[in-house]
């Protein structure tokens, strides 16, 4: 047996590199005969201990290996376990018992808290957040590997760690892993087991459970139990080593347990006493290992281990004669298997360290210049030790020596370097890859003791099987080698994958030559474009850096032509064979890209390979094991096509086949040869099979070397397919094989293919009767087998030897004569009696190694075949009806009915009803009849199957289903060829008879078979959706037994994101199931996030090549075959590639492929409309539509043209804007640039035409298609060459169509750059709105941008946040001027002024502005708002400032207005203080005596007299009687008496604007008319609604005009009220002037009464602020609680300072309670704004508050105030949740509001009072000072009146005026603290009317269908008028012509409806709801969209306030307005609830 070199470098050590010169042979064979080796023995199992006793060294002459010091040793773990997971799995502290640190990482650690717990050495190792296996401690003995997972991330955090671990230390890893889920101490975690259990790696009595903190002794003990468990189970024990070196990257091949011993290895054609002499110098020293397992050795890395490393160099080879009898010497021991690994070494770890020699010669093998010498490597202790290199001898003596050693061959004789940067071999310069095990060792093999005696002599046996063995070895090396030159190693164990490649990345380069190093993916990257070049690929030699010879020697010559011949024929000049040796086999490059795949992609590539008409292999050896392998697997996707001719009845008869190659059976003729002929088997066969594409590879294929690989012994496979023409070579399908390499070598696959064939066809060189051919080909002869042997050196043609028996000469024949030839044998052959091949077949051969024999795909395979089998038996036709009812008719009916909702006739709303029962019928019929058995088992394993299992499983469903409607649709499609053709006859002779139309009914029927047989993997996706679907919309709960069906989506989702097409439309139905594709989008979105896409959409006309195109640029698998491949829409997300992702702003490329336009299965069955549907719903999707157009004609051209400019047009009109490419395939020439020109003139010429028709059709203006859509005829129109390089079904891919499927990505990807994409949820409800849109024959109209919609509803939040900003703003700074201009400091505001004060702000705003246009995710949508909003935020700003001046204007004019009371008001203050002060002496002795009774009765007695004195040149002003003046004004307008006054007693005036029927005040003049009115209910809801409408204009003109009069500054006057009723009574006549009827005058007085209603409390609330202002004996009878107060002190005999302090305390008592309440109402308004959900949105949010109020509190007469009079209703919720918010909900938080306020004010007037007497005491101030100063410091804060001095001049202690002052704040601090929030109603500014300013100045304007009040919050925006949902008419009083008839009808449902209506009450003229924009200018600008949604809410209010709407309107709910029984079912907690839904925008 063997021991194994292990490729790991042990870390943490140093290596040395000398260089030792040549010329030093002597010392080095010394040193060579004196090593000595020895092996301890093995006593454990599975364990290599080591000698301690080695042979010690002397100088540098011995190895020894030292014995490890004490300081090495430790003691042994019990268990070693590593700690692998995420960090945050575990809280490492110390109290952890588990592990304690996190100091040193990936370092074994000793725990001592788990010895102290149990008693026991056990090792802990950190690799916790380290995936990196580069950081993995190397060679260490693991028991356990403890993956951590945290409970709630467990599922996904085991399978990403399964698949490292796999990854990193392979399969058998899996048995060391023990599974515990983390939790904190509250969690329960009893869903992880049952999550972790569906996947199948989990073994449950290998998991476990505990707490983060890991502080639980029980917990920690019962984990080391099951881990002792497993350990026991596991055998062996412990694991060691990595799948790969975690250095280099590269994997070690483990299964292969060969015992390798680094030594000395020899060129394999050395001669004996070559050997002898080498083995002299070596001496290895055996011992006997006992213990079973393979001796592993480890390698030095360059940068690790403590190693010498010489290389030695020698130029001659003197003294070999001694190393041959050295090697003789060599003593063997035998081995057991002992498995060496140990972690101190780095080399052959025999006790201690090594040294490792690199010995490189310059000798040559003269028997075989062309093999590389390998490089020896000697073990020494030595500095100076060396070993020698090889030499040649005879090859007998190779064989003899051979018998003592055995020895890997050395290619190439050169000097070998160490190269320091890859750890390989250099061997001249060039870097070789060594074997898999090790990059750098070679290896010496042993036999077994039965095979080896003491002496080292071996059997022939023995012999054979050790060449065998060298022979696999140095084929795993240049595997090895090839792959590194491939840069292909990582990919021998992570295979490539299909998800590798299904990514956009950047195009593929066409370069002249490719770096080596790219090859492979280039490779990969044509192939998958279909480009066939992909074999033919330039690689770019770098000569200097591989060449292996001598540079050209150089002549030195005379310049003459006799020196220039001389050296022509000069034989010294060497040809340089470095470059054949090193260049790349393209064949080579393909098989090394093959074995690196995995199954997944291996099918791919031979499907690619297969559809570029290439041979595809059909037996492989393995490159390692070299077992022969069949990849059946790989075929499976492969359908061929080809017609089959056959004489009958002497005609041709043409039968079409097309079937899957696996099941295919054909005659298969095999080709192999023997020896080495001279001529090429593989062109031969290409010349026979296709003369005109190689589809063999043959030597004189560009790249071809003399030399290949991977392909000696593989068996390619390839089938000729007839077309059915004259000049087929072949008349039916056969396979052709080819056997690449000798078949005498390659007897396994000369035998299969042999026994397989039908004609074996073998080329000799030659045929004689002894040679090494002979016996074969006897047995060839003897076979029943038909043989044609093919003898390359002889002469003459073909010889029929006997029956079936053939040889032919091929020396000095051409290749045509020969294939003709040929051709005509095997078709005689072949005519006959003969045996099929089918490629199934070779699963029954023994000895090959079958792919889907791998337990993944037969596990994969049972499941998708227990689904077949449950549908075998069943007719293929009625598969989808039996085992998928829910898509089939059902589904069907659903999508018919559903289209009935927009074609609504009579009681549309009754009708609606019914059409929604029968939509929920069918849904819970789909129900019922939802999963069957197929489609249980199918969603079992797609639930329950692991990843790759599903993969396997998916392909195997498709393969399987594909299959059962292979041979049924064959025939259908005959059929319906002919069918098609009868018709087309019939019509070429223009009859219209019976015939043809039952041509046509039969021709239909077959189109409807056609489809009932096609049956795949997209209708098993389709039954799932509808499953979802029915259960969703009827929230239907699964019942026992059936599957989870609210998991399907996710299920879908997870297929989407790995690269499976979904379907977006339903081809069968014509349908999108929008709640199936919703589900599925929000799993997607939740899986990778909401990532942003690119949309590409795909449209043109059928089999024009869209799905080829697709999956050649993007590796996508639509489906691709003639017909109808693509049935409606699919979509494919496509991931951007990292490599490009930084050049773009989206993530993945989501693909939409769509079915062809002008599909024949379609015609005569809505073609047009089901195209321009498809058109417009793909080209809206997209952000980019590439049309595609086939071949030149023009007719077709025009049609699909039509059909896209249509589409186009619809979207410019909704305001989307994709841009597209035209593309132009299978023109004939397109290099001849002037027809390509004139080509594109010529399409633009049709697209302009057809844009102006479209134009008409669509009511646009366009004049060109650039009108459009933006279109550059020279950049977007790309020319396609055809695909195909000559006729198909043998024509190859036109290598042209690859280079424009490039050209044309470039161009995609250019555009892509300048998009932003959109996110997936914006692509879902682009999907809803467009196909909601596009179920209504009015698309433009009926389209609902929903994305626009919600950017323009946050650009409303945001507009409202920006005005509230700059409104508080302006407050402040309106507050700070009213209290200046109260003070007397200010009496004028200019605008400038204000202006500057709030530009601080401004700014701020305009460059939040800015930012939010600038740099929101929406930005590209928002532009077109920029500038609108700018300026509608500069015309607030500058309205505010206007409002703002104008009110500060009316202050400072009433301040004037009563400036002459003001003037006297000091008078009055001085007169009552110097009267009270009087009056206080005069008491003075009294008042002590007397009480505060008498006090108070002495000063009242006073106070009278003093008043009148004081007023006595002044006249009171009157309150106003509001009441007695509004009748004399009405009876002065002639109206009576009794009419005034019993309107006011009834009251009804107050609701004349909220009357439901105005029928009562209306006469005519014609009394028949007016008893048809009233009878006939003639009075119609328009007029109602103009009366109504006239009423509300009236009384806001009318207040505009009462407001307008100066009442607060000059009192109200009864000329006021005078000149309102003389406009009102004007406009009642004007507006009687144009009707037909006339009002009366009870209407007139009940308006004139509510227009001065409503004007009343303005009125009223003026005069008092008038009489306030200006009435002295008011004013004066204010102040006479304040003067007693002051009389009092007196009195008492207080200080003129304690007076002054009193009246300045009261005065900052009334200025600080005004100044606290303002502050304060700014500051609630401010938070409700902000915080009040109602409050802190858009108009739509505050909308949706009031209606949730109105419903809550069931309030009709609330409701008739929101209908008629919105803004009222609006005005009084803000009122009422105001008062609500402050007084009851956020009572607290307004109280710390005020009191911060108070606080606030107080700090100020403190401060004041301290800097104020300050500086009065600094410059000696007198009481004015002080006065001034103090009020002075107020003025900005506090309106404080100044106080005369007059009286207090005896003032001069102002520290005691402080105090004072100070001691009555006291008391008014303690009062403000208990000021009352009731306090602030009485303020100036008022919060709720803040509000209502800020959320009221919004529009307003209604319906004109409901009355909906329109939700912009832009006051006068020029959008088109929207809200969400409509409502019922009967809600607004509407109701049928000519009756008593409510109707119920919801606008919504009406403009979707086949219904017409009547504008007004005086058209005549119908208009349809569908067109109802054409009915005037109030229509015109309401953007109406159908509502397909259940508008519970109305619905609701309608069915609880029936009697409430027939009382309010008179009108009743009957016959026609008869209430739906369902809407009765809809409960108030329903309605409110429907609000949150339809609002979410």
């Amino acid at each position: 047996m063997e021991v194994e070199n292990q490729d790991n470098a042990a870390a943490g050590r140093g290596s040395e590199v000398t260089s030792v010169p040549s010329g030093t042979n002597e010392k080095v064979e010394e040193s060579a005969a004196e090593t000595k080796v020895k092996f301890d023995l093995v006593n454990e199992p599975g364990e290599a201990q080591h000698s301690e006793n080695n042979d010690e060294s002397r100088g540098a002459e011995t190895i020894a290996f030292p014995e490890p010091s004490l300081s090495n040793k430790k003691a042994i773990p019990e268990l070693t376990l590593v700690l692998i997971g995420e960090t945050n799995s575990i809280e490492i502290g110390s109290k952890n018992i588990l592990i304690d640190h996190d100091e040193q990482r990936n370092v074994e650690h000793f725990s001592t808290k788990l010895y102290d717990l149990c008693g026991r050495h056990i090792s802990v190792i950190n690799m916790l957040g380290l995936p990196n296996i580069d950081e993995f401690p190397l060679n260490e003995e693991i028991h356990a590997f403890v993956m951590l997972l945290p409970n709630g991330l467990h599922n996904s955090h085991y399978s990403s760690g399964l698949q490292w671990l796999e990854t990193t230390f392979g399969k058998a890893l899996m048995a060391y892993v023990m599974t515990v889920v983390t939790h904190e101490s509250d969690d329960k975690c009893e869903s992880a087991l049952t999550d972790l259990k569906a996947n199948s790696s989990f073994v449950e009595k290998r998991y476990h459970t505990c707490r983060r903190s890991m502080m639980d002794e029980g917990e920690i003990i019962a984990l080391l139990e099951k881990i002792d468990a497993m350990v026991c189970e596991n055998a062996p024990h412990c694991h060691s080593g990595l799948m790969c070196d975690g250095n280099k990257g590269q994997k070690e091949q483990l299964e292969h347990k060969e015992e390798r011993l680094e030594s000395s290895l020899f060129q394999q054609s050395q001669t004996v006493g070559d050997i002898e002499e080498n083995a002299t110098a070596i001496k290895v020293k055996c011992d006997t290992v006992t213990g079973p397992g393979d001796v592993e050795n480890s390698k030095n890395d360059e940068n690790t281990g403590e190693s010498e490393i010489t290389s030695v160099s020698f130029a001659n080879n003197d003294k070999v004669d001694e190393l041959e009898e050295s090697a003789a010497k060599t003593e063997n021991d035998p081995v057991n298997g002992a498995k060496h690994s140990d972690k101190y070494d780095d080399s052959i770890r025999v006790g201690g360290e090594s040294e490792i020699k690199y010995v490189s010669s310059s000798a040559t093998n003269k028997g075989e210049p062309d093999e590389d010498k390998e490089v020896n490597k000697v073990k020494d202790t030595s500095s100076t030790s060396h070993t020698v290199s090889p030499v040649t001898k005879e090859q007998g003596e190779l064989e003899e020596s051979a018998a003592k050693t055995e020895c890997d061959p050395v290619k190439q004789p050169a000097d070998v370097e160490h190269s320091k940067n890859d750890g390989h071999i250099t061997v001249g310069g060039e870097s070789e890859i060594t074997p898999v095990q090790s990059a750098a060792t070679e290896k010496v093999h042993y036999s077994t003791a039965g095979n080896m005696d003491m002496s080292g002599n071996m059997d022939k046996k023995s012999l054979k099987l050790s060449e065998e063995n060298n022979m696999k070895k140095q084929h795993q090396r240049e595997t090895e080698a090839l792959l590194d030159r491939l840069q292909l190693q990582d990919k021998q164990q992570q295979k490539f994958s299909p998800a590798d490649f299904l990514k956009v990345g950047p195009p593929v380069k066409q370069d002249h030559d490719t770096p080596e190093k790219d090859v492979a993916h280039t490779f990969i990257q044509k192939l998958m474009m279909l480009d066939y070049r992909a074999r033919y690929i330039p690689v770019r030699q770098n000569i200097p850096e591989v060449s292996h010879s001598n540079p050209p020697e150089k002549f030195d010559t005379d310049d003459t032509d006799y020196d220039d011949l001389d050296a022509l024929y000069s034989t010294k000049v060497d040809i340089d064979q470095s470059n054949l040796k090193t260049h790349l086999h393209p064949m080579d490059v393909q098989m090394a890209v093959f074995h690196c795949s995995d199954s997944f992609f291996k099918q791919n590539m031979i499907t690619k390979l297969s559809q570029c008409q290439y041979a595809l292999p059909l037996l492989v050896p393995d490159p390692v094991t070299m077992d022969i392998g069949c990849p059946l697997w790989t075929f499976r996707q492969i359908r061929k096509t080809w017609k089959m001719t056959e004489m009958k009845d002497n005609s041709n008869i043409v039968t079409m086949k097309s079937m899957p190659i696996c099941k295919a059976e054909t005659p298969m003729v095999s080709f192999l040869r023997l020896g080495s002929p001279s001529l090429s088997k593989s062109e031969l066969m290409n010349t026979l099979i296709n003369n005109r594409h190689k589809i063999f590879f043959d030597r004189n294929c560009p790249g071809s070397t003399k030399s290949h690989h991977l392909m000696d012994g593989v068996a390619e496979i390839a089938w000729y397919c007839p077309a059915g023409k004259p000049n087929d070579a072949f008349t039916d399908c056969i396979a052709f094989c080819n056997l690449h390499g000798d078949a005498l070598s390659n007897v396994k696959q000369r035998d299969i293919l042999t026994d397989k064939s039908s004609v074996n066809v073998v080329l000799v060189p030659t045929l004689e009767k002894n040679d090494k051919n002979s016996a074969v080909i006897s047995a060839l002869h003897k076979s029943t087998k038909p043989l044609i042997i093919l003898i390359a050196d002889s002469d003459g043609g073909a010889v029929q030897m006997k029956k079936g028996k053939y040889k032919m000469g091929l020396n000095d024949r051409s290749q045509s004569d020969v294939s003709e030839e040929l051709k005509k044998i095997i078709g005689k052959i072949l005519s006959g009696p003969h045996e099929s091949f089918q490629l199934e077949s070779m699963a029954e051969v023994s000895g090959v190694k079958l792919d889907e024999k791998d337990n993944v795909c037969q596990k994969g395979k049972s499941a998708a075949m227990k689904i077949v089998d449950m549908l075998q038996g069943t007719d293929v036709s009625k598969i989808k009806d039996t085992y998928l009812p829910c898509q089939g008719q059902l589904w069907k009916g659903w999508c018919k009915i559903n289209k009935e909702l927009y074609h609504l006739r009579g009681n549309i709303e009754n009708e609606k009803c019914k059409i929604q029962r029968k939509l929920m019928q069918i849904r819970q019929d789909q129900c019922e009849v939802s999963c069957s058995k197929p489609m249980k088992s199918f969603i079992e394993s797609l639930s329950s199957l692991s990843a790759t299992e599903k993969d396997y499983f998916l392909k195997w469903t498709q393969i399987l289903t594909d299959a059962l409607s292979t041979d049924d649709l064959g025939s259908i499609l005959q059929k319906y060829d002919k069918k098609w053709a009868e018709v087309l006859a019939l019509k070429k002779k223009h009859e219209k008879s019976d015939q043809l139309k039952s041509k046509q009914t039969e021709l239909d029927e077959i189109s409807t078979q056609l489809q009932s047989a096609t049956f795949g993997l997209e209708h098993i996706f389709r039954e799932m959706g509808q499953i979802y679907e029915a259960h969703a919309s009827l929230q239907k709960q699964p019942e026992r037994g059936q599957t989870d069906w609210s998991k399907y989506p996710e299920l879908a989702a997870e297929l989407m994101i790995s690269g499976h097409p979904m379907e977006l439309m339903d081809g069968d139905a014509g349908h999108v199931p929008l709640t199936w594709i919703s589900g599925l989008l929000d799993e997607v979105i939740k899986k990778l996030g909401d990532k942003r896409v690119f949309v590409l959409s795909v449209l043109g006309v059928q089999s024009s090549g869209k799905s080829t195109m697709l999956n050649a640029m993007f590796g996508l698998e639509f489906a691709v075959s003639a017909g109808r491949c693509t049935k409606g829409a699919f979509m494919q997300l496509v991931e951007v590639s990292e490599e490009i992702k930084k050049d773009f702003e989206f993530d993945y490329v989501l693909v939409v492929d769509t079915e062809g336009l002008r599909a024949l299965e379609l015609e005569g069955n809505a073609t047009l409309h089901h195209d321009n549907e498809l058109a417009t719903f793909v080209v809206g999707l997209g952000n980019m539509t590439l049309i595609n157009i086939f071949g030149e004609n023009p007719a077709e051209m025009q049609d699909i043209l039509q059909i896209v400019v249509q589409a186009f047009m619809r979207m410019k009109k909704i305001k989307l804007s994709p841009s597209c490419v035209f593309v132009h395939q299978n023109v004939t020439d397109i290099g001849a640039a002037e027809k390509n020109m004139d080509g594109k003139r010529r399409l633009q010429e049709k697209l302009d035409k057809m844009a102006q028709l479209a134009a008409k059709e669509e009511v646009c203006d366009a004049e060109c298609f650039s009108d459009v859509i933006a279109f550059d005829v020279q950049k977007d129109v790309k020319y396609f060459a055809q695909l195909w390089e000559g006729s198909p079904p043998m024509a190859p891919p036109n290598p042209g169509y690859s280079e424009c499927v490039q050209e044309l990505k470039t161009t995609i990807l250019s555009k892509a750059k300048q998009s932003a994409g959109i996110t997936l949820s914006q692509f879902k409800i682009k999907i809803q709105d467009l196909w909601n849109a596009l179920m209504n024959e009015q698309f433009v109209f009926s389209f609902k941008n929903t994305l626009e919609i919600a950017v323009y509803r946050k650009l409303e939040v945001q507009y409202g946040n920006w005005t509230w900003t700059l409104r508080s703003n302006m407050l402040t700074i309106e507050n700070g001027l009213h209290t200046k201009i109260q003070n007397g400091k200010l009496d004028k505001v200019k605008l400038n002024h204000l202006r500057q004060e709030s530009n601080k702000t401004y700014d701020k705003i305009k460059q939040a502005m800015t930012t939010y246009f600038d740099n929101d995710g929406d930005k590209d949508m928002l532009v077109q708002w920029r500038g609108r909003f700018e300026s509608k935020i500069e015309q607030f700003h500058d309205e505010l400032l206007r409002g703002v001046q104008r009110k500060l204007d009316e202050v400072i004019q009433q301040k004037k207005a009563c400036k002459k009371l003001d003037d006297r008001k000091t008078e009055f203050e001085n007169k009552l203080l110097q009267k009270s002060k009087e009056l206080a002496h005069q008491l003075k002795d009294k008042a002590e005596d007397e009480d505060e009774e008498e006090l108070e009765k002495q000063f009242s007695s006073v106070w009278s007299g003093l008043v009148k004195e004081l007023t006595a040149d002044t006249k009171p002003i009157e309150d106003i009687n509001y009441e007695e003046d509004q009748s004399t004004v009405l009876q002065d307008l002639g109206f009576e008496w009794l009419l005034i006054d019993e309107s006011k007693r009834s009251g009804r005036y107050k609701k004349i604007a909220e009357v439901g029927d105005y029928v009562h005040y209306v006469s005519l003049r014609n009394r028949l008319l007016e008893v048809a009115y009233y009878l006939k209910k003639y009075f119609q809801p328009k007029e109602q609604q103009e009366i109504r409408s006239f009423i509300d204009g009236v009384e806001k003109q009318s207040l505009d005009a009462i407001k307008s009069n100066p009442v607060a500054t000059r009192g109200y006057n009864l000329t006021h009220l005078q000149e309102v009723a003389n406009d009102v009574k004007q406009k009642v006549t004007d507006f009687e002037s144009k009707r037909k009827y006339a009002l009366k005058k009870d209407f007139t007085v009940d308006l004139l009464l509510y227009v001065f209603h409503r004007a009343g409390r303005w009125l009223t609330e003026s005069h008092m602020t008038f009489k306030g202002n200006n009435d002295a004996h008011s004013y004066v009878e204010s102040k006479k609680m304040q003067y007693y107060n002051i009389f009092r002190s007196f009195c008492k005999g207080s200080s003129s300072a304690v007076v002054l302090g009193q009246l300045i305390c009261d005065k900052l008592k009334s200025s600080t309670v005004e100044a606290v309440c303002n502050k304060t109402a700014i500051d609630l308004a401010g938070e409700m704004r902000c915080n009040f959900p109602a409050f802190n949105g858009n108009r739509l949010n505050l909308e949706k508050h009031v209606l949730k109020s109105l419903a809550e509190k069931e309030d009709f007469n609330g409701f008739i105030t929101y209908i008629h009079h919105p803004r009222d209703q609006v005005e009084t919720y803000i009122r009422e949740e105001v008062q609500k918010y402050i007084f009851k909900k956020q009572r607290r938080k307004a109280l710390n509001m005020l009191k911060k306020n108070v606080d606030d004010i107080n700090t100020l007037v403190s401060q004041a009072l301290y800097d104020t007497t300050e500086k009065v005491k600094t410059h000696k101030g007198d009481p004015d000072m002080w006065v001034e100063e103090f009020s002075s410091l107020l003025k900005d804060e506090l309106t404080f009146a100044t106080v005369c001095c007059q009286n207090f001049r005896d003032i001069n202690n102002f520290d005691f005026l402080k105090e004072e002052i100070q001691k009555g704040l006291v008391s008014v601090k303690k009062e403000m603290s208990r000021l009352s929030l009731d306090k602030i109603k009485e303020s100036r500014m008022e919060p709720d009317q803040i509000l209502i300013e800020q959320l009221c100045n919004c529009c307003w304007v209604t319906c004109p269908f409901c009355a909906a009040v329109c939700t912009n919050t832009i006051k006068d925006h020029k959008e088109d008028h929207s809200v969400p949902f409509h409502r019922s008419v009967a809600v607004n009083g509407v109701h049928v012509r000519n009756s008593v008839e409510l109707g119920i009808e919801f606008c919504t449902t009406s403009i979707a409806s086949d219904e017409k209506f009547y504008p007004n009450q005086d058209s005549e003229v119908l208009i349809p709801y569908k067109k109802y924009r054409t009915a005037g200018p109030y229509f015109a600008n309401w953007a109406i969209t159908p509502d397909g949604s259940k508008l519970e809410y109305w619905k609701w209010f309608v069915s609880r306030f029936e009697k409430e709407l027939e009382d309010h309107y008179g009108l009743k709910f009957q016959n026609y307005g008869e209430i739906p029984s369902e809407w009765k079912t809809h409960s108030k907690k329903q309605a409110i609830k429907s609000l949150d839904e339809m609002f979410k925008l």
